[in-house]
């Protein structure tokens, strides 16, 4: 872009990235937001006009020494931790939805990547038909699959039970979609030697293939793993049990009470930065793979 006589060379750039940043603030705004609200007491969260910070902050709202079992005072309220739901806290949701999240997402990679491994390395007759018929299922909207996988775990006895939680998220074609890619960029000699030292197609994968996965792996795990940690519809239909419930559906049961119960704001919002901070400790340890992950096969296939 050329630059007008006395502009400073870094003006334009600066315009360049205003909308970055004005994305950026779009998005870190509200989770500000929540944060500050789960320190705040009922009395400054409903302040008018609000404060936009915590003028004394307190942990009331993630435990309350004072809460006494039945007490109705907005000051007195149960905090997130001691909020019961059927007999069951929040650490119980929480620890349902890491059960679920590791799990499908593990087990979806694995599967994948192997998956990904045979169409492109040990091709056989109609895999090519196998391959287009994946690509076709991404072309449909999950919301058309809803009944049909219901009425099959609904017949198959899984509803309340964990897995119709675990079983229907393992497969996953984007996911196939995008090891292919990557697998096509490695080296045929590589698995041609793997052969020839005796290997099979499963060694040849566990030994060979998946080490040089490990960036893909990494990148591609985080937003499958928050789509699984956030997952609420699916949840919703499967299980109405609190013994199966997620976390999404017991935040989602509060957020529904706010309208008879506005004082349960900031509970719900200490319940949220929570829920917040797997994601987030993910994405941090992860970053540098993710970004290696994402440039990984650009150059072939």
């Amino acid at each position: 872009m050329s630059r007008l006589p006395g502009d400073k060379p870094g003006r334009w750039l600066t315009l360049a990235r205003l909308p970055l940043w004005l994305l950026v603030a779009g998005v870190l705004l509200p989770y500000y937001w929540m944060s500050i609200g789960a320190f705040k007491s009922v009395t400054e969260l409903v302040r008018v006009p609000p404060s936009f910070w915590a003028e004394a902050p307190t942990w009331r709202n993630f435990f309350n020494p004072d809460w006494a079992g039945t007490s109705a005072d907005p000051e007195r309220l149960a905090g997130i931790l001691q909020v019961q739901v059927e007999g069951h806290g929040f650490l119980h949701f929480y620890a349902n939805s890491l059960l679920v999240t590791f799990f499908v997402t593990g087990l979806s990679l694995l599967a994948a990547s192997f998956v990904a491994f045979v169409l492109t390395k040990r091709p056989f007759p109609g895999s090519r038909l196998l391959f287009n018929l994946l690509l076709i299922s991404m072309m449909v909207p999950w919301e058309v699959t809803i009944v049909p996988n219901f009425v099959t775990v609904a017949r198959l006895g899984w509803v309340n039970t964990y897995a119709a939680l675990l079983v229907p998220g393992l497969a996953k074609a984007f996911i196939v979609f995008y090891f292919r890619q990557i697998i096509t960029s490695i080296p045929e000699e590589l698995i041609d030697a793997a052969t020839m030292d005796g290997a099979g197609a499963v060694r040849t994968w566990w030994s060979v293939v998946l080490p040089l996965l490990k960036p893909a792996l990494a990148a591609i795990a985080i937003p499958v793993a928050v789509s699984e940690w956030n997952n609420f519809l699916w949840p919703l239909l499967v299980v109405n049990d609190a013994e199966y419930m997620t976390l999404p559906l017991q935040l989602g049961k509060m957020a529904g009470n706010l309208t008879f119960y506005p004082h349960t704001a900031a509970v719900l919002m200490a319940g949220s930065l929570l829920a917040s901070l797997p994601a987030i400790v993910a994405f941090l340890l992860l970053q540098r793979q993710f970004v290696d992950g994402l440039t990984a096969g650009a150059t072939k296939g």
